[in-house]
């Protein structure tokens, strides 16, 4: 399973579940990622993720949809391939869109801000101003697999 390039994956879950608020993708490819770290043991894609304060923010995804709020399937076809995922990078998309893909980018932004991942790339950085460090894969692997393994499982 090789990493893919987050158009990719943006494009599955829009082609499973569109339109989308762009704010509420960047979530759903942030819970993705963090997902495919526990059970595939292996990034999802390789963009960085950065800690913005109204969440997750991928700065190639953002920059391809500036000014865009709500994005549907056709609107990433130039940039993206849905059939680019195998199987198992599918099933943890569709995983994911099953546990979180029904909530709000407010809800998903509440849960996500709570978490130990995007409150230390935050630390020391303005509330109110944009601009954010990475959130690193290392971090995302070791909070996500501490909750997997705490109880908190959704089905894969």
């Amino acid at each position: 399973m090789a990493t893919k390039n987050v158009f990719d994956i943006a494009a599955f879950i829009l082609s499973q579940k569109h339109p989308l608020p762009t704010p509420r993708i960047h979530k759903l490819l942030y819970y993705c990622q963090a997902w495919s770290l526990v059970w595939d043991e292996k990034p999802l894609f390789e963009q960085p993720i950065e800690a913005w304060p109204g969440g997750p923010v991928i700065m190639a995804f953002y920059d391809a949809h500036e000014g865009q709020y709500e994005m549907d399937f056709s609107d990433i076809p130039r940039l993206g391939n849905p059939d680019a995922l195998d199987e198992t990078q599918k099933e943890t998309v569709q995983a994911v869109l099953r546990d979180y893909g029904s909530q709000s980018a407010g809800w998903l932004r509440d849960l996500i801000v709570m978490e130990k991942p995007w409150r230390d790339a935050r630390k020391g950085l303005d509330d109110q101003k944009g601009g954010g460090r990475e959130i690193t894969l290392a971090a995302m692997a070791e909070y996500y697999e501490g909750v997997y393994y705490e109880g908190f499982e959704i089905e894969t």
